[in-house]
């Protein structure tokens, strides 16, 4: 008998579960192909040879009939999964996320009160699709990427499904099964970077019944808010996570890109903080199993929750960690971290100053939250807070377009549109002509980075650089002051504190010109979406002492 049968003895599962374990022993699990794409395997069906499974730590390959043995020196409960080749897609789960994954529970496992890991289906087998992609996919691969949907509440979750999800897929004709052609779905794939819910995790199925709208295979990285926090150890700090959504540490394959998607959160019980940024040993064991074989030639994006760059004064990852995982993907010509955790945007390059000895410096898009504020302030017509966050860039969602070289290709989504606009502009309504020229509009360019060009005119005039500056987004600071004066509640939450921009613009107002109105228009080169363009107007009135 194979080693991997001692996993799941039926006995013992009796013994120790009232829910029983179902499925066929793992000696006789076997990833096949799924020719009808149900999930189910049928007559004729057959093994697919050389498919990666791992456990989060060890890699195997199939045999010419599709079956893979693990070790069974693992403890506690196991996640086993596929790594998705190239070319293939998975059958759905019921509640819409791609079938790649079985949990094996072969000993007691914590008893947690929001269920923990209970058993799923262990070692029954699983299926690939082959995947013949549309001319569409000619313009590269198409991914959503959320970070902190955080819903607190059922509330929360029809915000995010409104406010979110609503936004999309009016623009998309997506309710349409998978097997349609691609150019009905709202992308290729998506991604959520953590905190999916706030540490109610009751509301992972309503929240995967919204999500699941879009008809997207859809993957999840865990949060500190997605933590059993009843948990002893942080080894038992994700069994509900893994219950819903399988491994928390994996990697995923494209034509275009190869995918990791990393749990970065080390639980602390009993510590203050209860968590810090880092990654486990086996987590280190997968990664070098993994990338020792990974194509070079792809976009290797690494996701995950808590960043890798640390603010000033803030020791919030692993610094041992870092360094070590910076050497694992320094051999990779084409990497792209992707974050979130903050609920703030920006871009980072990572250099010498952070430990990265890469030959080109490397790029960590720490990516705006869904929930913005944690769904705070007003509410709008239809009852939904503007819940901007405190870098005033508003809430939505990210996209990310990969080539067929690994070239890749960002750009920001405000929540329900707002106009699509890539820019925030404030400026006053009305200033004394003659007044000394000391007042300013300014620019919040929500994917600047450090080096973007940023300009602006009045009328028709010539072009003028902007500043960058590091300050608060002035009409969020309008906000918190609107906040002050009530003399009521203006909402649920009120907006978050405005905090210093990364990514700010200012210019100096002219008041010697003509009484009347004037248009000032600016322009940013954003490096991945070309010139973004956006207007607002002031105007020049006439005054006596």
């Amino acid at each position: 008998m194979p080693r991997i049968a001692c996993l799941l003895l039926p006995v013992l599962a009796a013994f120790l579960w009232a829910e029983p374990v179902h499925g066929r022993a793992c000696a006789d699990a076997v990833v096949f192909e799924d020719g009808d794409g149900d999930g189910v395997r049928s007559t004729g069906e057959p093994g697919l040879a050389d498919v990666r499974v791992s456990d989060g730590s060890d890699i195997v390959a199939t045999d010419a009939r599709g079956r893979f043995q693990l070790p069974d020196d693992a403890a506690g409960p196991r996640t086993v999964f596929v790594i998705k080749p190239a070319g293939y897609a998975f059958a759905r789960r019921d509640d819409g996320l791609p079938d790649f994954w079985r949990n094996l529970v072969t000993a007691p496992a914590p008893v947690l009160g929001y269920g923990g890991m209970r058993a799923s289906g262990a070692c029954a087998d699983i299926g690939l699709r082959r995947e013949e992609l549309p001319r569409a996919r000619s313009e590269g691969l198409q991914v959503l990427v959320f970070a902190d949907p955080q819903p607190k509440s059922r509330i929360d979750v029809d915000y995010y499904a409104r406010d979110i999800i609503e936004s999309i897929s009016g623009d998309h004709d997506v309710a349409m099964p998978a097997s349609q052609d691609r150019a009905v779905r709202a992308a290729d794939m998506g991604l959520t970077l953590g905190d999916i819910v706030h540490d109610d995790l009751s509301l992972y199925p309503d929240i995967n019944r919204v999500t699941a709208r879009l008809g997207v295979p859809w993957l999840h990285v865990p949060g500190n808010h997605d933590l059993d926090f009843d948990a002893a150890r942080d080894e038992d700090s994700l069994l509900t996570f893994r219950h819903h959504y399988g491994p928390d540490t994996l990697a995923w394959e494209e034509q275009e890109a190869n995918f990791v998607l990393l749990d970065d959160v080390i639980y602390q019980p009993g510590r203050q903080p209860a968590y810090i940024g880092g990654l486990r040993e086996d987590q280190f064991a997968f990664l070098e199993r993994y990338l020792a074989g990974a194509d070079r030639e792809r976009l290797l994006v690494v996701g995950m929750h808590i960043p890798l760059f640390e603010a000033e004064g803030r020791d919030t990852f692993r610094d041992a960690d870092r360094a070590r995982l910076f050497a694992l993907l320094a051999a990779f010509p084409k990497v792209l971290l992707l974050s979130g955790h903050g609920h703030t945007q920006q871009h980072v390059l990572h250099g010498a100053a952070t430990g990265w000895r890469g030959a080109r410096p490397l790029h960590e898009y720490n990516v705006g939250a869904a929930c913005g504020a944690y769904w705070s302030g007003v509410k709008d017509a239809q009852g939904i807070p503007d819940s901007t966050m405190a870098d005033g860039t508003p809430n939505g969602y990210a996209r990310l377009q990969v080539d067929a070289n690994g070239g890749y290709r960002l750009s920001w989504h405000s929540a329900r549109g707002q106009g699509d606009s890539r820019i925030g502009l404030h400026a006053p309504r009305v200033l004394r002509r003659g007044a000394y020229p000391a007042f300013a509009m300014y620019a919040n360019i929500y994917m600047a980075r450090d080096d973007t060009r940023v300009e602006y005119r009045i009328d028709d005039g010539a072009w003028t650089p902007m500043q960058k500056t590091l300050r608060p987004d002035p009409r969020l600071q309008a906000e918190n002051a609107r906040d002050d004066a009530a003399g009521a509640l203006r909402g649920y939450d009120r907006s978050p504190e405005a905090a210093p921009s990364p990514h700010l613009w200012r210019g100096t107002l002219p008041t010697g010109l003509a009484s009347g109105e004037h248009r000032i228009e600016v322009r940013a080169f954003d490096a991945w979406q070309g010139e973004q363009r956006m207007t607002t107007r002031y105007r020049l009135e006439e005054a006596l002492p």
